[in-house]
């Protein structure tokens, strides 16, 4: 996995440490806001092991931020970087995250199917600390790589480059089994 554009659970913390005072917004999509009434539930470490297509293990660490919206909106202003940082410190007593973890933001409500996305950017607008994220996608990781991608039905390689044009058979002829006029040196005739 390509993780090196991928903003880290130290990272993620200390932009929420160098602006406590700010609110903190989640931007999901183009002008599509979590509700201002959000929780911060719970915050869940997934270590993850996995085998891509190409046979290749690959292992990495996710720190997921799943943020809730309530049937009724109960606040008119989101919750503060301070505020998100004490719920931090809570989990992280019982639960020391990997400060090298992916980030993914899971969320979603009536609207958005629920899903986990990454922070893209960090922006202070307004008095707010927005948080503007962006969505997962899959890969294919042999590819990405320069390899391979799994095997077709008959064990060959399915994404791997088109084997070289075969090259075409010589036919050997025995010369000394052929009977009549055969070319000797100096003649010119080969």
């Amino acid at each position: 996995m390509n993780t090196a554009e991928l903003l880290n659970w130290q990272a993620f913390k200390a932009e929420l440490q160098k602006n406590p005072e700010l609110t903190l917004q989640f931007q999901y999509a183009q002008n599509q806001w979590v509700d201002a009434s959000y929780h911060i539930t719970e915050i869940k470490q997934a270590p993850i092991v996995s085998v891509d297509c190409g046979g290749q293990m690959n292992c990495w660490t996710e720190v997921i931020v799943q943020l809730w919206e309530p049937a009724q909106n109960e606040n008119a202003q989101a919750m503060s970087a301070a505020k998100a940082l004490s719920i931090i410190d809570v989990v992280e007593k019982v639960l020391p995250l990997h400060p090298l973890g992916i980030v993914k933001i899971e969320f979603g409500n009536a609207q958005f199917d629920t899903r986990q996305m990454y922070p893209a950017s960090f922006s202070v607008t307004n008095g707010n600390l927005v948080v503007q994220l962006t969505p997962d996608a899959t890969q294919c990781k042999a590819i990405e790589r320069g390899g391979s991608c799994g095997t077709t039905a008959s064990g060959e390689e399915c994404c791997a480059p088109a084997p070289a044009a075969e090259k075409p058979k010589l036919q050997l002829i025995d010369l000394t089994s052929i009977q009549g006029n055969i070319c000797t040196p100096g003649e010119g005739c080969c």
